[in-house]
């Protein structure tokens, strides 16, 4: 039977409403990112000879380091490691403790009580809600953003209150303008630095006031890192751990996937306040049964070798020099983020004697499908456009080739700001 065939069963009908009850599967609106599909899909068909540039990818273009890669193998061929690890063995518990002691300077980490692994940061997103989420309970989400604990809260029953994140404020909450009542209300709040889309860094500052305000409102914090030490241009990698009292209020979230180069190995880490560890890994215990051990070893390898990061941190930091100054040639008012691969750009208004631009999502498609240049539209505060320097080039003539190949395509027209 087809899907439509059995949209007339019972099967229909017994969908829970999180998804969309008896609804479920029958919405004909189409999302941005099946869209951004369709759209390389047309693309590549009318224009087969023309290579698609993609600076929409939110993942890395190279393979892990080969010593990650050879740990991996060396410890798949053990016997002893191939049995369930449930919460994690206690190797890459002490690794990620010294990870962050080492590279953002946050002392005192328990690697008993205050880390356990995740499989990726999303499944932690994912249950980190049911620790805390009971019916008409608030998640404080950032927008635009990362939306995997606001859906789950949704899912529970609670409510999402959200905060645009602004170019006058430097992409950072405003934490004043959250009302006092959805504040005294709220359960967790979700901040995300380097952030995505915008590329933005949080300051320790701010993270002291973010303790501040947690303390105030007895709000959970879960600070989302995967970008974290994905840092240029002097910066040094900054951990929301590292605040005075952000241990007291909240955790963190780690991921190997972006600063590794390891999307596809699924493991992270999350750390901090004891409680917070403990009732995650009670919720996780009952959704998997942990991370391959050997995987689990081979990150633990990588964790202890930081410069493995560093390398890639460099390649990015050459990349977003060459695209910033490509779109800022063009009329453009591109500015180098200090972390993550991600660059976040005000959308045209339009084309001078042409087409007008109402929304990021439509530039955006004017480029995949006039230019075959794949970008990530985002419309949630301000009309912006995401592009990301992972896109595929092996060595810095390629990278040169491809940045100019765009500052090529995009020359022929002058766009309006």
């Amino acid at each position: 039977m087809s899907i439509e065939q059995y949209q007339e069963t019972f099967i229909q009908t017994n969908f829970a409403d999180r998804i969309g009850g008896a609804n479920y599967g029958k919405d004909t609106a189409i999302y941005k990112f099946e869209k951004i599909k369709r759209a390389k899909a047309s693309a590549k068909k009318d224009f087969p000879d023309i290579e698609l540039i993609d600076l929409g990818v939110g993942e890395p273009d190279e393979m892990a380091d080969e010593g990650i890669v050879a740990k991996l193998a060396e410890e798949a061929l053990k016997e002893e490691n191939r049995g369930y690890s449930d919460n994690g063995i206690p190797e890459f518990k002490k690794a990620a403790a010294e990870y962050l002691r080492e590279v953002f300077r946050v002392e005192g980490i328990d690697p008993e009580t205050e880390v356990v692994h995740s499989i990726g940061s999303k499944p932690a997103l994912a249950m980190l809600p049911s620790c805390f989420i009971n019916p008409g309970d608030i998640t404080i989400m950032t927008v635009p953003g990362y939306p995997v604990l606001g859906t789950h809260t949704k899912y529970l029953g609670g409510q999402v209150f959200t905060v645009e994140l602004k170019k006058e404020n430097n992409f950072l909450p405003d934490l004043n303008a959250i009302p006092e009542e959805v504040a005294r209300k709220a359960k967790l709040i979700y901040l995300n630095y380097p952030n995505n889309p915008t590329g933005a860094s949080a300051t320790a500052e701010f993270f002291a006031e973010v303790v501040a305000w947690a303390k105030k409102y007895d709000v959970v914090v879960i600070h989302d890192a995967p970008y974290a030490a994905l840092t240029y241009d002097g910066l040094k990698p900054l951990s929301f751990l590292s605040v005075p009292g952000a241990k007291d209020v909240g955790v963190e979230l780690h991921s190997l996937s972006k600063s590794y180069n390891m999307t596809g190995w699924r493991i992270g880490f999350v750390a901090g306040n004891p409680l917070v560890v403990k009732a995650f890994s009670d919720i996780k215990d009952n959704n998997d049964s942990g991370q391959f051990i050997a995987i689990q070893k081979a990150a633990a390898y990588g964790l202890a070798h930081p410069e493995i990061t560093e390398a890639i941190a460099a390649k990015y930091s050459r990349r977003h020099n060459l695209l910033v100054d490509a779109l800022n040639s063009l009329g453009f008012k591109a500015e180098k983020p200090k972390g993550s691969f991600f660059l976040y750009v005000e959308a045209p208004k339009g084309i001078k004697g042409g087409r007008r631009f109402e929304s990021g999502e439509d530039f955006s498609q004017f480029l995949i499908r006039e230019k075959l240049i794949s970008s990530v539209p985002w419309d949630d505060a301000g009309s912006f456009v995401r592009f990301s320097v992972t896109f595929i080039a092996k060595g810095e003539e390629e990278e040169k080739r491809v940045i100019s190949e765009i500052q090529r395509r995009l020359s022929d027209v002058e766009f309006e700001f």
